[in-house]
């Protein structure tokens, strides 16, 4: 198993994934979403959970756009045209969400808007031992606001499902051709009710954790979840956590299995986002389902070692300089080395010595009065 820890690259190379498989008739976008944008301001270096009563102070702290935004970042960063459709609030916050957004990641807000008198959401997440604690606070945004009717024309989408609500744009998304890929989250309910997904039918590849899997299944292993999701989307992938993920296709019965790579966990927030941003893009470049599986866990795996959600997105720049360094590790396992054989040629000249971290924004941080 491959095991390098480290922290990230702070230089980012362009590459294009898809620059193949283009043609003049191309959709303008490879990937549209929508969702609620947070601000998240995120806590690391806590010794242990916050105790009642108590002051705790944190040794690190970053603030950065989360919710929806981790996932468009992820996208973007893997250099797939990404254009996202989400509520601002029209204080300094959502300011600095768009700015961060549009202007740092190149995602296109042209049918996103700032909504008057609406403050931002905002998550504070708090991360120790390998796992997080969040509070949020925020209010729903004007039913009119984000999404529009027709959504733009896009190679794929990414859809979070929720149960018993049908989102009319993933249905005229799919009319249009546009590939559906999509998540949930907990049910509250606790129904897990499958009928209840109505926007299922009309999704290429549903990428749910294990747990999720089996409870809306009933079955009782995550590799026989993934086998019975085939009857109602032709793809599903069930992430196992530690144990890598493993994915059925229902059109043609392949499997893939791929391990998870060991690393020291900083922060999990955003993984599961960077997961399904790594597997939409190998599905859209035309990867085998095994090489989709592989850098959907390696772009995961890169991500919880920093932390933040859109923060610790991997780019190209990062890809590269763990593959790298990885390749000069001495006694390193030739079969796990051979699985990500893969990304040569398609990677970048690294130019900065690794591991080198990402430099953390701050709201307001060097602004004169």
């Amino acid at each position: 198993m491959i095991t390098p820890d480290g922290e990230r690259p702070l230089c980012q190379a362009h590459v294009d994934p898809l620059a193949g498989l283009r043609t003049p008739q191309d959709p303008p976008w490879d990937v549209y979403l929508t969702g609620t944008v947070f601000l998240d301001i995120i806590f690391t270096g806590l010794d242990s959970a916050p105790v009642r009563g108590t002051e705790s102070w944190a040794r690190g702290m970053g603030s950065s756009p989360g919710g929806v935004a981790n996932m468009a970042t992820a996208l973007a960063r893997l250099g797939l045209r990404t254009s996202l459709a989400a509520a601002f609030g029209d204080d300094h916050y959502g300011e600095y969400c768009w700015d961060a957004l549009e202007q740092g990641e190149g995602i296109d807000l042209s049918p996103s808007r700032t909504v008057p008198g609406w403050h931002s959401p905002v998550t504070v997440s708090m991360a120790y031992e390998g796992e997080r604690t969040m509070v949020s606070h925020g209010h729903e945004p004007p039913p009119e606001e984000p999404a529009p009717d027709c959504p733009p024309r896009a190679r794929a989408a990414v859809a979070s499902l929720t149960p018993g609500t049908r989102a009319p744009w993933i249905e005229e998304a799919a009319k249009s051709g546009t590939r559906i890929f999509a998540d949930v989250g907990w049910d509250d309910t606790g129904r897990w009710d499958l009928a209840g997904l109505t926007d299922l039918e009309h999704c290429e590849a549903f990428l749910p954790n294990a747990e999720e899997a089996m409870r809306y299944t009933g079955a009782d292993c995550p590799r026989a979840a993934a086998r019975a999701l085939t009857d109602h989307v032709p793809l599903a992938v069930v992430t196992l956590g530690s144990d890598g993920a493993y994915a059925v296709d229902g059109g043609t019965g392949e499997t893939a299995e791929v391990p998870a790579i060991a690393v020291e966990a900083l922060d999990p927030t955003g993984a599961g986002d960077v997961f399904v941003a790594g597997f939409v893009m190998g599905t859209l470049a035309a990867w085998p389902l095994a090489d989709r599986l592989a850098f959907a866990g390696l772009t995961a795996a890169l991500s919880v070692q920093e932390f933040g959600g859109s923060l610790s997105a991997p780019g190209w720049s990062e890809i590269a300089a763990w593959w790298r360094k990885v390749q000069s590790v001495d006694a390193q396992d030739p079969t796990a080395l051979s699985r990500y054989a893969f990304l040569e040629g398609l990677l970048p000249e690294v130019t900065r010595p690794w591991p080198l971290r990402r430099a953390v924004p701050t709201i307001g941080f060097g602004r004169s009065a």
